[in-house]
C-alpha cells in the first residue's frame, strides 16, 4: 500500500516542522518497523504540483511524460477534448476588481461553496467567445476549482500557451508556483509563433473579459456581497492540454495490478489515465465519516490488487494559508481517524505501507517548496529497521538507510526492489 498525505511536509529547514509538532501514533507505530529516507519529487530546484508529483511517485518522470494538468483535470470530471480544437484548462474560481482585473483572493477566500460554484460555472458554460467560432466549457469541481475547455469550431488551437493565473508560471507541461508575482490576471500568450497558439490565446483572453463581465454581478455574487463574502467573478486558467496522452499503462509498467482511493478530480484524472481500479470518495461532511469511508475502500481495493495508492488531503491546505498551528491539528486528525483505524485491519507482517508526501507545503512560505519529502517502508518482514523513532523529516532525512534521492520517479522501483529481497 502506497500512502500519499497531501502537503503534510514542511521540510527539515523549517523546525519544528509541523510532523514534529504534531502527535502521530499510528504513524509513530509504523516508524519503528520501518527504512526511511527523503526524495525531491521532481528535483532540488523544482517546487512540484500534485500532479506532477503523483506522476513521478508512481514511477513516470514528469519531464518526459509532459501532460498538462488541464487534461488530468476534465478526465477526473468525466470530460473528453476533441483533440486539435479544444484545449482544457484547470482553473480556479477568483476574486477580482472588474475593472483594473486586480486580483484580490486568487481563490475566493476558499469559502465558495461547491454548490455556488456550480450556479455560477451554469452561467458561463458554453458561451459564445464571438471570434474564431470559438466557445467554452466550464464544470465546477470542488470548492473554488473549476475545469474550463476552449474550443473552436473554425480553427485548430494549441497548448503551447501561457497562463492566466501569475503564481504559476511553465516550464514545459509542469506548472511551477512562483514566489514573486504581479497580482493581476495576466494576459495569455502564445509560447510560440504558430497560428494555434495566436488563436487559442484569444479565444482565452475574450473568455476571461466575458467571465468577469457575466459573473459579476451574478445572484450569488450579489447574496454573497450582503453576507460579507467575496465574489468570485473571474476564472484563473492554468497548466493547457490539447490531447489526451498515450502513456504507459501502470500495470505493464509493474506487472503489477494498482487500486487508487481518489479524493479529487486530478487523481481520479491519474487513474483513468494509468488503467487503474478507480473508487471515488466522497469530500464534503462529517470528518469521522470521511476518514471511515477511505479506510473501508483501501480494504475493499486490497482485495482485489496488488498494490492500493491512497491520496489523502487536509494538511496542504493549511500550510497554504499559513497556518502552522491549523496544519499541525490536522496531520492529528488524519492520523487518529485515518492510519490507527487503517492499523486495526492491516497486519504488517503481511502488508507494506509505504507512507510519503507528494510536497512539501510549509507554513512559513505558504507555498509549495522544493525541498525533500520524507518517505518510510513500514514492513515488518523487512531485513533490518532504521531505528527511527517518528515519521519527520529530521528523522527520515538523517537516519533513514534510504539516504535522499534525487528524484521521485526511481523510488517506486527502489520500493519494490527492497521488499523482493
Amino acid at each position: 500500500m502506497i500512502m500519499v498525505l497531501d502537503g503534510i511536509a514542511d521540510g527539515a529547514r523549517f523546525r519544528p516542522t509541523s510532523l514534529e509538532l504534531a502527535k502521530t501514533r499510528g504513524l509513530d507505530t509504523m516508524a519503528r518497523n520501518a527504512i526511511a529516507g527523503c526524495f525531491y519529487p521532481i528535483d532540488d530546484k523544482t517546487p512540484p504540483e500534485s500532479d506532477a508529483a503523483v506522476f513521478s511517485i508512481l514511477g513516470y518522470n514528469p519531464k518526459e511524460i509532459s501532460i498538462g494538468r488541464g487534461i488530468l483535470e476534465a478526465l477526473g470530471v468525466g470530460i473528453s477534448i476533441r483533440e486539435g480544437y479544444e484545449v482544457a484548462f484547470r482553473a480556479n474560481f477568483a476574486t477580482v476588481d472588474p475593472r483594473s482585473l486586480k486580483i484580490i483572493d486568487r481563490r475566493v477566500g476558499r469559502g465558495l461553496t461547491s454548490e455556488e460554484a456550480r450556479e455560477l460555472a451554469k452561467a458561463i458554460d458554453g458561451i459564445d467567445l464571438g471570434i474564431h467560432g470559438g466557445y467554452a466549457k466550464v464544470v465546477a469541481t470542488i470548492g473554488h476549482r473549476a475545469v474550463v475547455v476552449i474550443g473552436s469550431k473554425e480553427k485548430k488551437l494549441s497548448a503551447n500557451v501561457s497562463n492566466t493565473d501569475p503564481a504559476y508560471g511553465r516550464a514545459g507541461k509542469i506548472s511551477i508556483a512562483l514566489e514573486k508575482y504581479d497580482p493581476y490576471i495576466t494576459l495569455c500568450k502564445p509560447l510560440d509563433d504558430s497560428e494555434e497558439a495566436k488563436v487559442t490565446c484569444e479565444l482565452v483572453n475574450t473568455f476571461t473579459s466575458k467571465v468577469v463581465e457575466i459573473l459579476d454581478n451574478h445572484e450569488i455574487n450579489l447574496q454573497r456581497v450582503k453576507r460579507g463574502l467575496l465574489k468570485a467573478n473571474a476564472l484563473l486558467l492554468r497548466d493547457a492540454e490539447d490531447r489526451i496522452p498515450r502513456i504507459t499503462p501502470i500495470k505493464q509498467l509493474y506487472g503489477k495490478s494498482f487500486g487508487i482511493v481518489a479524493e479529487m478530480p486530478v487523481e481520479i484524472g491519474i487513474g483513468v489515465l494509468l488503467g487503474m481500479d478507480v473508487v471515488r470518495v466522497s469530500l464534503y461532511g462529517d470528518k469521522e465519516v470521511l476518514y471511515r469511508e477511505r479506510v473501508e475502500a483501501v480494504l475493499k481495493l486490497m482485495d482485489r490488487n496488488d498494490v492500493v495508492y491512497v491520496h489523502l488531503k487536509g494538511p496542504d491546505e493549511p500550510g497554504h494559508d499559513g497556518d502552522k498551528a491549523r496544519k499541525v491539528r490536522s496531520i492529528e486528525t488524519l492520523d487518529e481517524l485515518f492510519v490507527q483505524q487503517l492499523l486495526k485491519y492491516i497486519d504488517l507482517e503481511q502488508t507494506a505501507i509505504v507512507v510519503t508526501s507528494d510536497h512539501c507545503t510549509p507554513p512559513e512560505l505558504k507555498a509549495h517548496s522544493s525541498d525533500p519529502v520524507p518517505i518510510m517502508i513500514s514492513y515488518k518482514r523487512l531485513k533490518y529497521f532504521d531505528g527511527i523513532a517518528r515519521f519527520t523529516e529530521p528523522e527520515c532525512c538523517a537516519k533513514g538507510s534510504l539516504g535522499i534521492i534525487p528524484n521521485g520517479y526511481l523510488v517506486l522501483s527502489k520500493v519494490f526492489r527492497l521488499l523482493e529481497q
